[in-house]
């Protein structure tokens, strides 16, 4: 209802609200100074809890009660200015003093001040118009909203919060049933003496709800409940949402300048507040906001009235029939299902359509039907978190570097046998080893899978991991890093399957891969170190060795050529003696035969190969007379050639 202070028919006196407005300025006054000090009191708490003890319950608790408290004292001096204009109505004050003071005061000022009056009198005219309660709760409801924001987490863990925990609860109960006493008296009031009281009483029950739900957290909070922390985040939705409302409102009030002739209205009033009552109606309020706006009544329309009527009936049968249609279930064509008639499985179900008993008399489980999974031996606790996918075209990710010196979310580090001489001891490896499993096939297996198994992929690690520590525990670095990785993965593979059928857990590994055996990345600096000493230590054993091989066979080549000289040597002087005692044997038996004859040809060979090269000249002192032989000496040359000589000597002389 607006009130024109132009109009004579009206007169504001004659009307309740405002014959009690001073009382109701005072009165919301006091609350809205004493409802904003608890909130900021409270932010202030919050703050400092915050500093110390960060993701604490503690915090949410505190901001959520401050902001709601805050959201409160927002609607309180809302509603202090529309009766502050009523009660300024009622006595109004005499502006004749105040327009002389100004103007003696305008005349003693220089032009500088005068620049700055007319500087600030733009100022506050623009505010004028607009309103400054209207920034006031803009102010209230944007503080309550960042509050909010900067404490909201749904991962916030359990804490146990003691005495103090139900000292502050039990204060927190105090002051929402303080904040319920005011809120019964805002009801009590009717509208004609206070119109803003019901608007302000259904803010007053947000900040009583969310008091109430962070008491009850603070009750009910413990290190192994995570319900109460994730509530008490939760409520800061109920004062987030009215604040939300609040300063969407305050924003289109700005588009509808204010009047000093007209009564203002009260901008605090929020549709989500008025949701909180029993029982719950939300088209009656839309419905007394189309009426009271629009003139327009929904009772009155025949169809709204039949809708009203038939609803239950309606909403009955399609119950009954959505109760009805939950025994029919599609099983997918990658999964299966165990069927369960009261509680007890009937039969596994095969992909497609199946009708049965309804809830909750039949229920059927999803079970997966040939659908194939790798599961790692060992996940760090960051692998659980969402990770980016890196493009196709784009650099390799982190995680595929092999270096061992890079530390992988799927190593295990793995305890092995480790001998040096006679003496015993132990390394330490990490190792990547992946299984590839799924559900086997049978009936049995998923019967199995799902009622002997509460979490497959932790089963099949641990099993993994007590067969690695077994398999392990005798094998040494040498033997791990020498021996063939498929013989291997196999024999991890076939253990970890005897395991699992023994468990009859109805897992089936399709494949084991041993990605990566190596030592851990904190000691790679100090194995490439040991392992540069030990390429170090072999390269100057082979060069020693090869020197020494060198020198060996340059005196074998020695001794060998030694050897085969002396053999020669040595034969040489055989073969000289064998041809003597052969020659010697023959010229005994020529001896023998021919006798003096054998002799003289013997001297006269000798004589021939001694006077080969010799200058011979033959005299002879039976040479005389006249029938004397001659020998043409012409005949021979130097050097003197024996056969040619013999020759010579046959022939008749011609002389």
């Amino acid at each position: 209802m607006r009130v024109d202070l132009d109009d004579e028919c009206v007169a504001p006196a004659s009307l309740p609200r405002f014959q009690q407005a001073a009382v109701q300025s005072t009165r919301l006054s006091r609350l809205t100074y004493l409802t904003g000090a608890m909130g900021i009191i409270g932010l202030v708490v919050s703050l400092f809890v915050d500093l110390f003890s960060p993701n604490s319950l503690w915090t949410a608790v505190l901001t959520n009660s401050a902001a709601s408290l805050l959201v409160l004292a927002g609607a309180l001096q809302s509603a202090h200015v529309v009766s502050q204009w009523r009660a300024g109505v009622m006595a109004p004050p005499s502006a004749a003093a105040s327009d002389d003071e100004a103007l003696l005061n305008g005349d003693e000022q220089g032009w500088y001040d005068r620049v700055l009056g007319r500087i600030s009198g733009a100022g506050t005219s623009m505010v004028g118009q607009v309103g400054l309660p209207v920034f006031w709760l803009a102010g209230w409801a944007l503080l309550s909203l960042v509050s909010i924001g900067l404490i909201w987490n749904l991962a916030l863990a359990g804490s146990n919060v003691g005495l103090v925990g139900n000292v502050i609860g039990g204060l927190l109960l105090l002051i929402a049933f303080a904040l319920l006493v005011l809120e019964r008296q805002f009801s009590n009031e009717s509208e004609a003496s206070w119109p803003e009281a019901e608007q302000v009483a259904q803010i007053t029950k947000v900040a009583i709800g969310t008091l109430l739900v962070t008491a009850f957290c603070l009750f009910f909070s413990s290190v192994d409940r995570v319900w109460p922390a994730r509530l008490a985040v939760l409520i800061g939705l109920l004062p987030g949402l009215v604040a939300v409302e609040l300063l969407i409102r305050a924003f289109l009030s700005v588009f509808s300048p204010r009047n000093e002739r007209l009564e203002p209205r009260l901008i605090a009033s929020s549709f989500v507040a008025g949701l909180l009552r029993w029982p719950p109606r939300p088209l009656l309020a839309l419905q007394n906001e189309l009426h009271n706006r629009f003139g327009i009544d929904l009772r009155q329309i025949w169809a709204f009235t039949y809708m009203r009527r038939a609803f239950l009936p309606v909403l009955a049968v399609i119950i009954g029939l959505g109760w009805l249609l939950s025994g029919v279930h599609e099983i997918p064509i990658q999964g299966r299902g165990i069927y369960e008639r009261f509680g007890k499985p009937v039969e596994v179900l095969e992909p497609g359509l199946h009708a049965g008993l309804p809830w909750p008399f039949g229920t059927v489980l999803a079970v997966e039907n040939g659908v194939v999974h790798e599961l790692a031996t060992s996940v760090s606790e960051g692998a659980g978190a969402e990770q980016t996918l890196d493009p196709a075209e784009g650099p390799p990710p982190a995680i595929a570097n092999r270096l061992w010196d890079a530390t992988h979310i799927n190593d295990k580090s793995q305890v092995i046998a480790s001998g040096s001489g006679d003496k015993q001891s132990f390394q330490i490896v990490n190792m990547d080893v992946r299984f590839v499993y799924r559900i086997g096939l049978s009936d049995e297996a998923a019967l199995a899978a799902t009622y002997n198994s509460a979490d497959i992929p932790s089963l099949i690690r641990s099993t993994a991991s007590r067969v690695l520590v077994h398999d392990f525990a005798s094998r040494t670095l040498d033997e791990l890093l020498g021996e063939q990785r498929n013989d291997l993965a196999a024999d991890i593979g076939d253990a970890v399957q005897r395991d699992l059928k023994k468990l009859d857990s109805g897992v089936e590994i399709l494949a084991t891969v041993v990605e990566s055996i190596h030592p851990p990345a904190g000691a790679a600096n100090a194995y490439h170190a040991v392992q540069a000493a030990q390429i170090s230590a072999q390269a100057l054993i082979a060069r020693e060795r090869g020197a020494a091989a060198d020198q060996a066979n340059v005196a074998q080549l020695h001794a060998s050529m030694a050897h085969d000289q002396a053999a020669a040597s040595s034969r040489e002087v055989m073969a000289t003696a064998q041809g003597a005692d052969l020659r010697f044997s023959a010229e005994q038996q020529g001896y023998a035969k021919a006798g003096q004859a054998f002799l003289l040809e013997q001297y006269f060979s000798q004589l021939t190969q001694g006077l080969t090269h010799a200058k011979l000249l033959v005299l002879d002192h039976r040479l005389g007379g006249t029938s004397a032989p001659t020998i043409d000496l012409r005949s021979f040359t130097l050097p003197v050639d024996p056969a040619a000589s013999t020759q010579s000597a046959d022939q008749p002389s011609a002389e």
